[in-house]
């Protein structure tokens, strides 16, 4: 039932909006959420801004979204290379945004002598920042990435994400990263432990199948997809993990939660 989901955590970019567009109905949903007490958190696996530009995104579109309420693939990943890593000197492949925070936190970002690469979602890439990528994976250095996803939805169209950047990368090299964002589980777990929240008790709202869902089925949580933005009806018959619910938007997953909240 959905009326046990005590707990959302919201995908973004094809879920909640398509670039600086609100989805119609996500507003009305996120105010859902709030009048129910039910706690959200969003997570976007787009690092190319830090949860305060996130916050600021969403509010100038109407919904309320203080920076704690978002989680990005940037965050996770530092979070994970600190927690996780020794490494302290990182050849970052990524927007001035991403780079701040990973100095913020105590990551130094440099070309020479780096301890492992980095690679994000940069829309300030270069040839020179390629071929700076390339040479260290070819020397052996640790690789990690914020997120797989191959496209990015915009309100224009669909563009090249960090996931597209490591395909280039790996037929250059031959080495593939290890991605922090979703499908990740380790950030889904991050965002229960923000949110106080079990499994049993949270969704996973999101558009794609390869990495909403896929993180959703490994941490044990409920997956809804929505069909607004990357995954179409006819991927979900073929879906390795397939979600528990499937809704045209959040409009509809709105709908339907009030509905099930109804004695």
């Amino acid at each position: 039932m959905l009326s046990s989901i005590n707990a959302f955590l919201l995908d973004m970019d094809g879920t909640i909006c398509l670039g600086s567009q609100a989805i119609d109905g996500a507003a009305a949903f996120i105010e859902y959420l709030r009048r129910t007490h039910r706690p959200y958190l969003f997570l976007t696996n787009n690092p190319t801004g830090d949860a305060a530009t996130y916050s600021d995104k969403l509010c100038r579109m109407g919904i309320h979204a203080a920076p704690e309420n978002v989680l990005t693939a940037g965050e996770a990943t530092v979070q994970y290379l600190l927690t996780n890593t020794p490494y302290r000197r990182v050849c970052a492949v990524g927007t001035p945004s991403f780079e701040s925070e990973l100095r913020e936190a105590g990551i130094e970002t440099t070309d020479v002598h780096p301890e492992a690469v980095v690679l994000a979602f940069d829309r300030t890439l270069t040839y020179a920042k390629l071929e700076r990528a390339c040479l260290l994976l070819r020397e052996g250095l640790p690789y990690f990435a914020t997120n797989p996803d191959r496209v990015c939805p915009e309100d224009y169209g669909y563009i090249p994400d960090c996931g597209a950047t490591a395909a280039l990368l790996e037929a250059a090299t031959g080495r593939t990263p290890l991605y922090v964002g979703k499908p990740n589980p380790a950030m889904i777990r991050m965002a229960m432990a923000r949110l106080c929240a079990g499994p049993s008790e949270t969704a996973m709202v999101g558009d794609r199948l390869y990495t909403d869902m896929v993180m959703a089925s490994r941490a044990g949580v409920t997956a809804i997809l929505v069909l607004s933005g990357e995954s179409k009806p006819e991927d979900v018959a073929a879906a390795e993990h397939p979600p528990e619910f499937v809704f045209d938007s959040v409009k509809e997953l709105h709908e339907a939660l009030a509905n099930s909240d109804r004695p």
